[in-house]
């Protein structure tokens, strides 16, 4: 509900300022995307973090210098409980540069910086 209201604020931002232009993206969606097709990332972990795995408990465990870390960065959508792993961050990153209108509204950031 808060990214659907906030989508309208802006419309209606632009209808007011009609020489304002803006790139909202949803990472809510696209994180979901990730999460439910991590293959087609290349991504063979999204349940379990990179750094301070503890079996099945990962989530109550935070990354901290003594940690633990897996053996293969990038294939984890998650560095740690909190934050992407660089791999994904390399993805999102991409996503809101030049990625589909489809997470992307009314322009990526490359569109709207060719405006």
């Amino acid at each position: 509900m808060y990214n659907e209201g906030l989508k309208s604020m802006l419309q209606e931002l632009k209808s007011e300022l009609k020489d304002i232009n803006y790139s909202y993206f949803d990472t809510y969606n696209f994180f979901s995307n990730l999460i439910q097709k991590p293959a087609s990332y290349g991504f063979a972990e999204v349940k379990l973090s990179c750094c301070g795995v503890v079996d099945d408990i990962d989530l109550k465990h935070v990354c901290r210098p003594i940690s633990s870390f897996c053996s293969n960065r990038s294939d984890h959508l998650f560095w740690d409980p909190y934050h992407p792993s660089e791999a994904a961050a390399r993805i999102v990153a991409d996503a809101v540069f030049e990625g589909p209108l489809q997470y992307s509204f009314p322009f990526n950031v490359e569109q709207l910086m060719a405006l």
